[in-house]
């Protein structure tokens, strides 16, 4: 296509909008990549191949573990724990089974406070007390961290990407915490499936229907041709388009 200086020289106004939008536009190439190039928060990958992560964060309690266990190897399915280092220190023979089961063992902090809002320096120090007790009890060492609450700044996310570790997010939230009926944790999931997912659930003692929605769940999502593997398979293997930013 050929563009007439002339013609566009004779209505400025068009001319000069033109060249503004060129300029806005390669500086939000510019700040984009600035941006890309930094620590991530991840919240899934993008792939076509029927892939999901299931991912249990545990805090406290041991109430319903054992049967999200069983439930979990009745499947032969492999996930992802996101656990306190308090809570594996206060029950070590079921972190130590959720290691033996093979799933993978992740980090979830030391103290239950958002990092977003706090130092790089706590933030260390809340990772590195949580790595010392993960280790002691599972012979772990984790290499991937959910921030409690899923809270984050940038700051947060260098401080630990600095230790070696990756924030992982999600983008399947089940809300199971809040308890609102087997079947809408369920339905709630189902809705939002899509290859490459990291859906987020619970194993602690304030999710009541968490345990009994699981067995459904993972037929349903079976039936749709999905299979399961870890966070980590997920990043390795079926990133093929891409990582997901939270």
């Amino acid at each position: 296509m050929v563009i007439s200086l002339r013609r566009l020289l004779s209505h400025r106004n068009v001319f000069f909008s033109i060249i503004g939008l060129f300029a806005i536009t390669a500086m939000y190439v510019q700040v984009a990549d600035v941006v890309s190039g930094g620590p991530m928060a991840i919240a899934g990958t993008r792939t076509d191949q029927k892939v999901v992560a299931l991912t249990f964060d545990h805090s406290w309690g041991n109430k319903f573990t054992p049967s999200i266990l069983d439930t979990l190897q009745k499947n032969n399915i492999k996930c992802t724990f996101f656990i306190m280092g308090p809570w594996s220190t206060k029950f070590p023979e079921v972190a130590q089974r959720i290691a033996k089961d093979g799933h993978e063992i992740a980090s979830h902090g030391y103290r239950h406070e958002n990092y977003g809002d706090m130092s790089p320096e706590w933030v260390k120090e809340d990772i590195t007390k949580a790595h010392a007790q993960i280790k002691e009890v599972t012979g772990v060492e984790p290499r991937l961290l959910r921030p409690p609450n899923g809270h984050y700044s940038q700051k947060s996310l260098k401080a630990t990407d600095e230790l070696g570790y990756k924030t992982i997010i999600w983008n399947v939230d089940s809300l199971d915490w809040k308890n609102p009926g087997r079947d809408v944790i369920v339905d709630r999931v189902m809705k939002r499936l899509k290859p490459g997912a990291i859906i987020l659930m619970h194993a602690s003692d304030t999710p009541v229907q968490t345990a009994e929605a699981l067995p459904i769940l993972i037929e349903k999502m079976k039936a749709e041709g999905y299979s399961f593997v870890t966070v980590s398979e997920l990043l390795e293997k079926y990133s093929d388009k891409g990582i997901q930013r939270h």
